[in-house]
């Protein structure tokens, strides 16, 4: 019988729809009130997980909600209170400077385009991005390790960078269904298809995707 995803647009109108039927809502894992908490949020979440972020940020938003009032608190607090979610030093230099930043050359006001927010200290492609696309609704597709991990294993891409997986997903989906599409692949990254729980043979979609698949899929970092 022929296999109905061969094509990468099969597939990919394949995990849309299933996806979306799985994930209806699809609320924002980081917990936040508006475009600068999530900024912070994003940048603590490096090599961290969304759990322990949302555990930390609350204490911090005590201190200082905004870039006007984490500008004045001293680097030494902030890393004191970050420290939970690893790399404190470095993400507490970039915070207290973006704040500063944001105050200085945008009025306080978190910047609107990607190049204005990669020019922020600790401010990545990926953490610009999601800001874009969930605090401003512009159409972005962040992404993370789970996303490129489930890009290569669904044959949505070569996945030699993350850069490269960006590209390929972006061709393969339209642009109005990106912002929605990054949350559903990492909720399913995380509940369905992780990094040991499936090796691209176990879980419902790469089994609906290749039923005759039998060699676990080696994914590139």
């Amino acid at each position: 019988m022929t296999n109905p995803y061969a094509t990468k647009p099969a597939r990919a109108a394949f995990i849309d729809r299933r996806l979306a039927e799985l994930y209806p809502v699809t609320p924002i894992p980081l917990a936040h009130k508006d475009a600068y908490t999530l900024l912070i949020a994003v940048l603590l979440s490096a090599q961290c997980t969304d759990k322990r972020v949302n555990l930390v940020t609350p204490h911090l938003w005590t201190v200082a909600d905004n870039p006007a009032d984490m500008a004045l608190v001293p680097v030494a607090k902030i890393q004191g209170i970050i420290r939970p979610c690893g790399l404190a030093p470095q993400k507490a230099k970039a915070i207290s400077e973006l704040s500063r930043l944001i105050m200085e050359r945008h009025g306080g006001a978190v910047p609107r385009t990607f190049t204005e927010l990669e020019a922020l200290p600790g401010v990545g492609h990926k953490t610009a991005s999601v800001v874009m696309s969930q605090a401003f609704g512009v159409p972005a597709f962040p992404v993370d390790t789970h996303i490129h991990r489930l890009a290569q294993r669904w044959k949505l891409t070569a996945g030699k960078n993350v850069v490269q997986t960006e590209r390929d997903l972006e061709k393969l989906f339209p642009a109005e269904r990106w912002n929605q599409l990054h949350l559903r692949m990492i909720y399913y990254g995380r509940e369905h298809c992780t990094a040991r729980g499936c090796d691209g043979t176990v879980c419902e979609i790469c089994r609906a995707l290749f039923p005759g698949r039998r060699r676990a899929v080696r994914t590139r970092k």
